[in-house]
């Protein structure tokens, strides 16, 4: 059986009282950006509190569904078959025939759950419910009713068609992207950063990004590797805007003029500037990184709270309680695990100290930081000024 409707169901955005219809179109928005890399002709339409996908032409399925499941705000995707109205007898042998059609061993239990929107079909709810069942049941004697706990719950509602399915394929969840603002990606080559990205995109934020780059100590393939990542995370959050910074004149300079057990912390540090005056520049409303507590030096407590200090925009961290595993299950849900795991290291790995203080004063670190202040403000200026940027999708 080809469906040629899809019926999508979203969460959140059902409690959304009088704005409601803002969510909804933001979410029409996202499908239809999302279709765009499907073959095949599509008609998203927003009626009466639901969201429909009409294919117009020949279409992959699994590639289509493939493409809604990467929609944030979508909680269920639903194969329908849609039917006019031509009484209810022909209404149960188009149910008789779409239960043959789906399902090849007829002895499962079932229930079927009417929904009237038109309220001058002629029978109600309850009648609906307890007549195409018996029709099923005099079709298929395998069958039984299950009102509890039906393996197969056929969805049948009547509005001006009457769509018919049985099928709830699960959707990303979230929110649709663009709906609680934007905010700047503090992006690396790691398994952490495109995580963070994806979680906070999941919330409905559009996300821009930034890369440190460390030339010639970090290759064109590392660059290369972020700028995959970046596909990957845009996948789901939509187009990103990365801006790749040159950061080794200023990591030099840090590594010569500072304490080696602060160089990590320091260099965070500029790093956070730099990525606001970005977020700042394109109307950002904060930062997003991908730290957890206690998982390296530079994301102690302490160290959290000595970064934080040079920043005037909030930074989200969305995976601070996760543990690795929790976050490389994410990754590898995502398809950004094996990408994240090629041997091409970035500007941190590279400058990293062998003894790195854990627990830094930041009125020690404001000391050192002034051993920089002949050259740094120049240095950021140039970086800010040189930085190039890729528009990723």
């Amino acid at each position: 059986m080809e469906f040629k409707t899809f019926l999508i169901k979203y969460g959140e955005i059902g409690i959304k009282g009088k704005n409601r219809y803002l969510f909804e179109e933001a979410l029409v928005k996202q499908i239809r950006h999302a279709l765009k890399a499907v073959e095949g002709e599509f008609e998203v339409q927003r009626e009466q509190g639901r969201i429909y996908v009409h294919c117009l032409s020949h279409y992959d399925f699994e590639e289509t569904v493939e493409a809604l499941k990467r929609v944030f705000g979508i909680v269920g995707i639903c194969p329908v078959v849609v039917t006019e109205d031509h009484g209810f007898e022909a209404l149960a042998d188009t149910v008789v025939s779409y239960v043959d059609a789906q399902y090849s061993q007829k002895d499962f239990t079932f229930k079927v759950d009417s929904r009237r929107a038109r309220k001058n079909y002629p029978k109600t709810s309850m009648e609906l419910n307890c007549d195409l069942g018996e029709k099923l049941l005099d079709a298929y004697p395998g069958l039984r009713v299950d009102v509890h706990k039906p393996q197969v719950m056929l969805s049948v509602e009547i509005r001006e068609k009457i769509y018919i399915y049985s099928r709830i394929i699960p959707g990303a969840g979230g929110m649709p992207v663009g709906t609680n603002g934007k905010a700047m990606l503090l992006l690396s080559g790691g398994i952490d950063s495109p995580v963070a990205g994806y979680m906070i995109a999941k919330r409905g934020v559009k996300i821009d990004a930034v890369y440190f780059h460390a030339p010639p100590y970090t290759s064109e393939r590392a660059k290369q590797k972020v700028v995959d990542l970046a596909r990957i995370v845009s996948r789901y959050s939509g187009p990103i805007a990365l801006h790749v910074v040159n950061f080794t004149d200023i990591q030099l300079y840090i590594y010569d003029k500072c304490p080696h057990d602060e160089l990590t912390i320091i260099m965070r540090r500029y790093m956070m500037r730099i990525a606001e005056h970005f977020a700042k520049e394109t109307g950002c409303l904060g930062l997003i990184t991908g730290e957890s507590i206690g998982q390296v030096a530079s994301q102690t407590m302490q160290s959290l709270a000595a970064t934080n200090e040079v920043c005037t925009m909030p930074v989200y961290r969305p995976l601070i309680g996760f543990d690795k595993q929790e976050i490389v299950d994410v990754s590898l849900k995502i398809d950004a695990y094996e990408t994240s795991i090629q041997p091409f290291e970035d500007c941190c790995t590279i400058f990293v100290a062998k003894h790195p203080v854990t627990k830094p004063n930041i009125n020690v670190i404001r000391r050192s930081e002034t051993k920089l202040e002949e050259k740094i403000d120049d240095m950021v200026k140039t970086a800010v000024d040189t930085a190039e940027m890729i528009w990723v999708e």
